[in-house]
């Protein structure tokens, strides 16, 4: 339960764990009076909010070098904010690992070397990362490819970290339409109090819909 996505109905639980749906519910019975804290329902799904009376979940070596190796790239981005993140969240999990555990992960095998961070020129994108996560509109001074700066009201959805540059996947109120937007055209960026909760995830979802298509139709 731990590893997939919730809700999670009793059929595909009963799938990966090669038990009869019947059985599976017993066991969700069990575990609930057990403490375990675990919502939904039969015909709906379930989800693990609390796992007390489960043992800690464990890492093996390569799942640790895949953690070793994914904190350093974030750390290597150039983005401060998430750099700083990445230092605390590896201090945090070698801190309740086994002692052989957290030498692997402080001395891990899989490095990463960038002599210049990734991204060299960015903008702090913190205030973005704050609009995402608060659904709020942010405004935008942004110039296009000739350098023409444009004003733009925009629902920031994600931030996606391409090979080049980080580029912000917004609803753009002034098309009415969504866009892309470069973080390195990005000029300024100014707070706006308006609310598109709860708006962005059916709407990121449905503008990776239309990328993902895209790339199918002008494949040969």
């Amino acid at each position: 339960m731990r590893t997939m996505s919730a809700p999670i109905t009793a059929a595909r639980l009963a799938e990966e764990t090669g038990v009869s749906p019947r059985s599976l519910y017993r066991d969700i019975d069990a575990l609930r009076a057990a403490g375990a804290q675990i919502e939904g329902e039969r015909g709906y799904g379930y989800r693990l909010v609390e796992d007390l009376a489960l043992p800690p979940q464990t890492l093996d070596e390569t799942e640790i070098e895949a953690l070793a190796l994914g904190l350093a790239e974030v750390g290597a981005l150039g983005d401060p904010q998430l750099s700083r993140a990445a230092e605390s969240v590896l201090a945090k999990v070698a801190a309740i690992l086994p002692d052989t555990r957290e030498r692997q992960l402080i001395h891990a095998i899989a490095h990463i070397f960038r002599p210049e961070p990734r991204y060299a020129q960015m903008i702090d994108l913190a205030p973005l990362r704050e609009a995402c996560g608060r659904e709020q509109a942010v405004r935008l001074t942004y110039a296009d490819a000739a350098g023409t700066p444009s004003e733009r009201t925009i629902w920031p959805l994600a931030l996606v970290y391409n090979d080049s540059c980080v580029t912000v996947l917004a609803w753009c109120c002034l098309r009415d339409d969504f866009r892309m937007f470069r973080s390195d055209r990005i000029r300024g960026v100014e707070g706006d109090e308006t609310s598109f909760r709860p708006r962005r995830v059916p709407l990121l979802r449905q503008y990776v819909a239309r990328l993902q298509a895209r790339q199918v139709t002008s494949l040969p």
